[in-house]
């Protein structure tokens, strides 16, 4: 018993001076190396900001290189306001000097504190809001010139579309008529063409609604200003929310043709972009149908989906696959199937 206890002492004791003498131990390559950043700028662990700063200001002074002359004197000035510097750089900012304080406090943990100060060192200095910003900005940028893109390829679409395009030709005949000129202003045919597609687009543009994923874009519909508005959209579905609980659920008022169309689309599964490129008038024949009573939809569906099967069926590209299916099987290669 007494030689346990007398090695219990002298682990103890032993474990004191290892501690003890840790506390002096200094790593080489990061901090301040062997040296006390403190000791480096001659202030204490205790020393505020502002002494660190006049401490640095006065020892820079003294040794900076341009004061000295000879080669030896200027190089050893040199290594000691790099040393003077780096040991200002540390304690001034309050996170590197937190970490320093726990290596001086905790000198055993040697790979710890090279991974926290390398992490730190190593770590983008950019803020984190301005990345945030940047790329909010980016995303904002491709999604509207995306949108006008869509947009440009729908009206190209229409112009080479005969019906749209001879409406549109109607409606600014004389236009166009006065845009070939006379005489000597007499424009070449491919002038003509030009600006004619040019009246004709235009008329297209002012007259035409498209809508859906098509639709002219909108600076509202960019991820900046939809950011902007969340707060009021986010209210503004709260208040609509409420207010079709009390209309609806609890005074069981009669459904309006807006309220009809919103429990409409909701049954179809369509998101407000696809419905509203329907056509006004398939739209009114979903009233007509009382589409947004659930057993009235759940019939129509039926119905639909019959037709859509017997339209299938009556394809003839359709019948030619379920023959290579009947014949050959799904799955299956032949070398027989041309």
């Amino acid at each position: 018993m007494l030689c346990y206890y007398k090695r219990f002492i002298l682990v103890f004791i032993i474990c004191h001076i290892t501690v003890a003498f840790g506390h002096d131990h200094l790593l080489e390559g990061i901090y301040c190396g062997k040296e006390n950043c403190y000791e480096v700028l001659g202030v204490t662990r205790e020393a505020t900001k502002n002494e660190i700063g006049k401490s640095y200001r006065q020892l820079a002074r003294k040794v900076h290189p341009d004061l000295h002359r000879g080669e030896e004197a200027k190089k050893e000035a040199e290594e000691k306001f790099k040393q003077i510097a780096t040991a200002y750089e540390i304690l001034r900012d309050d996170e590197a000097r937190s970490d320093y304080d726990y290596m001086l406090d905790n000198p055993q943990e040697y790979y710890a504190h090279y991974y926290r100060y390398y992490r730190r060192r190593m770590a983008p200095k950019v803020d984190v809001r301005i990345v945030l910003a940047v790329t909010i900005t980016i995303i904002s940028i491709i999604q509207y010139y995306s949108a006008w893109s869509k947009y440009d390829t729908a009206i190209k679409y229409f112009m080479t579309v005969p019906k749209y395009r001879n409406r549109a030709m109607d409606m600014a005949k004389t236009e166009i008529k006065d845009s070939q000129g006379k005489g000597r202003n007499k424009k070449t045919k491919a002038e003509q063409k030009e600006e004619q597609d040019r009246i004709i687009r235009r008329v297209i543009e002012e007259n035409m609604d498209i809508k859906g994923a098509y639709a002219k874009p909108e600076i509202k519909d960019i991820l900046w200003i939809q950011l902007i508005l969340l707060p009021y959209t986010v209210s503004y579905y709260i208040y609509w929310y409420l207010r079709w609980l009390w209309n609806f659920t609890i005074l069981k008022k009669p459904y309006g043709d807006e309220e009809k169309l919103y429990l409409i689309r909701k049954n179809m599964q369509l998101g407000q972009h696809q419905f509203d490129a329907l056509e006004d008038d398939e739209k009114q024949s979903f009233l007509d149908e009382e589409l947004w009573i659930k057993e009235n939809f759940v019939i129509w569906k039926e119905i639909k989906d019959v037709e859509a099967k017997k339209a299938l069926a009556e394809n003839n590209k359709y019948k030619q696959y379920r023959r290579y299916i009947k014949s050959h099987g799904v799955g299956r290669m032949t070398f027989d199937d041309s």
